[in-house]
């Protein structure tokens, strides 16, 4: 038997242009010759769909898509994922589902088991769990007994997850129940690092198991998630047969002979997987571009400071949509440098994209007058620094309107973890590109394209420069922050591994400075909540798979 994985990219909700992909990789399939094509999971409706499970003519417009699908699919046999209805009288109204397309129509469906209610994932809340036995689970497929599992039935390993959610493991209850091939369709988003330990992890199940192992994995943007693709096969021993691109559409075509091992159905170039810094770029211009497409925008602008955050947030986008797509503008104030401006310039024409420099002087300066009368008696302070970012935020506000951009913001995790950003100035845009980008990363990252690209895009003078907002003479960020390089440890340690202030201490820190950046991140939930929707890359990223308490008192 000859299968293919259609590791696609389907937009949430989208159901005709998603049905429409399916057909597309169904005959790209059926000229690879192959019997079978398995999709990822919910790959009719696109992952996560979030609310819009929530709307009853949404899980029947997508039930109907999947009739259509099976309706085209008459010589070729379909795995595609979907939202059932669930039948029960009891229980959430939905199923997360695949079902099994023969003969156009729809011959089986089966369920996801383990339901996902952490970090992005909030399955429960929308999706009853599948039954309790396995042997539902089971289809036969060219008389072999195949395995079905969603997603997050394939994460409950005894050995490698340190610690179980879950009673059951999906994959030892197929396997006691005649599996002799295993197929799990996935939506697994990225996280720098995170594709290593899913090789060990599904490597070490079907090592267990005896059985060969097939991941269809979905790839793509949606909203503040990047799925990687990086589908790949497994045979008996462990072994990784075969592998699609990450980051890209594939269609990758394996044998399974009668003796039920796999192999390569052909020989392809590998392209090496992308790994550290050029994952995390990958990841962001692929999130950056989908957002931009499925969100119906043509064009992008951002503020240049001649800083590197908003250098780098100008790279990614030239690179995920094309120079010619997008506007950067310079708005030096009466505390902007030369350099500044002079590395924004050299920036724009290092990329090649349309620059526009906007002086802000005259707006801050009639700000200032129209407040001062009403600020008497009372010294210059963060008041009148934030008008200065306020005033930029209105300004690329209206070129975003006007020409109908969108608008980019250039804040970095650090930033945005101590507040170090302004609430209706900055913050201003519809995409926070780099909101899970610590600034030491954000340098590695700015060298990283450099050398990659083997040329200087980002100047290597915003690069080395001090950083500064620039909003008083001689400002730096280090005048109120630790150096980046120890904020970062505090703020990995305190936001992606939940480490309270004693043992971060325990760890070598100040007791003062961890005290004062946990404040600080605490204080800033109310910006943060208020923020652009922004691009996960590390393992915990504020946005909606972060949710604490704005007004609470809980000192760790």
């Amino acid at each position: 038997m000859k299968i293919a994985i259609a590791q696609i990219n389907p937009t949430v909700g989208d159901l005709t242009g998603n049905t429409a992909r399916h057909l597309d990789f169904i005959r790209r399939a059926r000229n690879a010759g192959a019997n079978l094509v398995v999709f990822p999971e919910l790959s009719i409706t696109g992952y996560p769909p979030k609310d819009l499970l929530l709307k009853p003519g949404f899980i029947d417009d997508n039930i109907a898509a999947v009739n259509a699908v099976a309706r085209e699919a008459r010589d070729i046999e379909v795995i595609a994922g979907f939202a059932d209805r669930n039948a029960d009288p009891i229980g959430r109204p939905a199923r997360n589902s695949v079902a099994v397309l023969k003969n156009g129509k729809i011959t089986s469906t089966h369920y996801k088991t383990l339901l996902p209610t952490y970090d992005v994932f909030d399955e429960s809340r929308y999706f009853e769990p599948g039954p309790i036995s396995s042997r539902n689970q089971l289809v036969q497929i060219s008389n072999l007994k195949i395995g079905l599992s969603i997603c997050e039935d394939l994460w409950n390993d005894e050995r490698l997850i340190t610690r179980r959610l879950y009673h059951q493991n999906p994959i030892a209850d197929l396997d006691a129940a005649g599996a002799e091939v295993m197929i799990n369709c996935s939506a697994s988003p990225f996280v720098v690092d995170k594709h290593d330990f899913r090789l060990r992890l599904f490597s070490e199940q079907a090592r267990k198991f005896n059985n060969p192992l097939i991941y269809a994995n979905q790839v793509g943007g949606n909203d503040e998630l990047v799925f990687d693709g990086n589908s790949c096969v497994f045979d008996q021993t462990g072994a990784v047969i075969a592998q699609a691109k990450d980051f890209e559409e594939d269609l990758l075509v394996v044998n399974l002979p009668p003796n039920a091992g796999v192999e390569p159905a052909t020989t392809r170039p590998e392209k090496p997987r992308a790994t550290g810094l050029e994952s995390i770029y990958r990841a962001l211009v692929l999130g950056l571009r989908d957002y931009v497409r499925k969100c119906n925008f043509k064009t992008a602008v951002l503020g240049l400071s001649g800083g590197i955050d908003s250098a780098l947030v100008c790279a990614l986008a030239v690179h995920a949509i094309g120079k010619d797509k997008v506007v950067g503008i310079a708005m030096p104030s009466r505390f902007s440098s030369d350099h500044s401006l002079n590395d924004a310039r050299a920036l724009a024409t290092n990329l090649g994209i349309e620059f526009q420099t906007v002086p802000i002087a005259s707006v801050h300066d009639a700000y200032e007058s129209l407040l001062n009368p009403y600020f008497a008696g009372r010294p210059p302070d963060i008041t009148e620094e934030n008008l200065q970012a306020r005033v930029r935020g209105a300004i690329l506000m209206a070129f975003s309107n006007k020409f109908g951009h969108l608008l980019l913001t250039t804040a970095n995790k650090s930033e945005s973890a101590v507040g170090y950003s302004t609430l209706y100035g900055d913050m201003c845009g519809g995409l926070a590109v780099i909101q899970d980008v610590p600034k030491t990363t954000v340098w590695e990252l700015s060298k990283w394209i450099n050398g990659y690209h083997n040329r200087e895009i980002i100047p290597q003078s915003s690069i080395e420069k001090v950083p500064s907002a620039e909003l008083r003479p001689n400002q730096t960020d280090q005048d109120s922050l630790p150096p980046y390089e120890v904020l970062d440890e505090i703020i990995e340690r305190y936001v992606e591994r939940e480490m309270g202030a004693a043992a971060i201490v325990d760890d070598g820190f100040n007791p003062a400075l961890v005290s004062r950046v946990i404040r600080l991140i605490d204080r800033s939930e109310y910006k943060r909540r208020q923020a652009a929707p922004g691009l996960k890359v590390t393992s915990r990223a504020f946005g909606f798979g972060r949710r604490m308490p704005i007004a609470q008192n809980y000192h760790p």
